[in-house]
C-alpha cells in the first residue's frame, strides 16, 4: 500500500486530494497548521489509513514512516488570505517548499509542487502554454503569492537537477467545488454566498475579464496522474473553457434561482484580464482532460450547499413566487 503525504491537506484542494488517494488505496498523511485549512474538511474521514498531523512546514519537520509520494499543496491561495498573511505566504513558498523537498529526498519520495496559473501574471500570450515565462508584477499586492510560487518552482527544479530528486510541477488554474470557504474572496464562492442570500452579486470591473474554471474532481485526477507519471516539467491543469466573470455571475444567479442583482465594483490592482490554460501537454503526456462542464460542476457545488439553500427557502413566504414561476433552487 503506497503512502502519500499531503501538505495543506485540510484545505479545499488538499482535503479532496486526501479523499481521492484513500479511494485509490493509499495510506494518507495529512499535514496542516490550520492557518487557512479547516478540520471540518477532513472531519468525515474515519479510516485507519488516514493520519492528521498539525504541523507548520515552514519549520523543519519529520515523518516517522516511509513515504512514497508528497503532494505539496500548502499555501494561502485566495487574495484575502495572502493579503492578510503576506510573510507567511512567502515563507510557505520558500521554507515550506524547501522542507518538503528535503523530506522527499530523505524518504526518496516522488514530489509534486502545486503551483498556479498566477505564475503567468497578466499574460501576454493566450491561451497560456507552459513555455510562457509570464508577466508578473513582483511588488504588487498579488506579488507575494505569484513570486512564492515562482520561487517554489525554481527550488523544485534545482532539487531535480542538482540532487536528482524525482519531482514534478502542477500549474493549477481556477478550480472550484464543495468546501471552498464562502468568504475567501474568490469569484465562485463569493458569487454563491451572495446569490444564496439574495444579496447583490459583486463583479469587479465590467466583468469582461476571463477565467477558465475547472471542477475539483477533474483537477484532483490530474494531480494524481501527474505525480504518478514520469513527467518532470511543468504541466497546466485546468479547464480550457473560457468565460467572463460576468457570465459566471449570471450562471450562479440562474442556477441558484436567486433574486440577487449583479452590481459592479472597482477592478483590483493587477487583476489578470485573461486566464486560459493550454492543456496539450496534460492531454499528450498524462491522457488527462476535464470531464465535467462548468455547469455540471456548479450544480454539484450548489447541491453541497443545500442546507443553506433550504434555510433560505424556509424563510420565504409561500405567496412570494420566484421570477419565472420557479419555486425552488436549481441544484442537482
Amino acid at each position: 500500500m503506497p503512502t502519500s503525504l499531503v501538505t495543506g491537506g485540510a484545505g479545499f484542494l488538499g482535503s479532496h486530494l486526501c479523499d481521492h488517494l484513500l479511494e485509490r488505496g493509499h495510506r494518507v498523511i495529512c499535514v496542516d497548521n490550520l492557518e487557512t485549512g479547516n478540520l471540518a474538511n477532513i472531519g468525515h474521514i474515519r479510516r485507519e489509513e488516514f493520519r492528521f498531523l498539525n504541523l507548520d512546514i515552514t519549520t523543519h519537520f519529520e515523518i516517522d514512516e516511509p513515504v512514497d509520494f508528497i503532494y505539496h499543496m500548502a499555501s494561502p491561495a485566495s487574495p484575502i488570505d495572502y493579503a492578510r498573511l503576506p510573510l507567511h505566504t512567502l515563507k510557505v513558498g520558500a521554507y515550506g517548499t524547501h522542507n518538503s523537498l528535503g523530506l522527499a529526498k530523505r524518504k526518496r519520495a516522488r514530489f509534486m509542487i502545486a503551483s498556479t496559473s498566477e505564475v503567468y501574471g497578466d499574460p501576454l500570450i493566450h491561451p497560456q502554454p507552459e513555455s510562457y515565462w509570464g508577466n508578473v508584477n513582483p511588488i504588487g499586492p498579488r506579488g507575494v503569492y505569484d513570486e512564492a510560487k515562482r520561487y517554489a518552482e525554481a527550488l523544485t527544479m534545482a532539487y531535480l537537477r542538482q540532487q536528482g530528486l524525482d519531482t514534478c510541477i502542477a500549474r493549477i488554474f481556477n478550480t472550484f467545488g464543495p468546501r471552498m470557504r464562502p468568504n475567501d474572496g474568490r469569484a465562485i464562492p463569493t458569487f454563491l454566498r451572495q446569490a444564496l442570500a439574495d444579496k447583490p452579486v459583486t463583479v469587479f470591473g465590467d466583468g469582461s475579464q476571463t477565467r477558465s474554471f475547472c471542477y475539483v474532481d477533474d483537477l484532483i485526477r490530474g494531480l494524481v496522474a501527474l505525480n504518478e507519471s514520469g513527467v518532470h516539467e511543468p504541466v497546466n491543469l485546468g479547464n480550457p473553457h473560457e468565460m467572463t466573470l460576468l457570465e459566471m455571475a449570471e450562471a450562479v444567479v440562474e442556477l441558484t434561482d436567486s433574486r440577487a442583482e449583479i452590481v459592479f465594483e472597482a477592478l483590483p490592482v493587477d487583476d489578470p484580464k485573461v486566464r486560459q490554460p493550454d492543456i496539450a501537454r496534460a492531454r499528450d503526456l498524462l491522457g488527462w482532460t476535464p470531464e465535467f462542464t462548468v455547469r455540471d460542476g456548479l450544480e454539484r457545488t450548489i447541491a453541497a450547499a443545500t442546507p443553506r439553500l433550504e434555510a433560505r427557502e424556509s424563510a420565504v413566504p409561500a405567496a412570494s413566487p420566484r421570477p419565472g414561476g420557479s419555486s425552488g433552487p436549481v441544484a442537482a
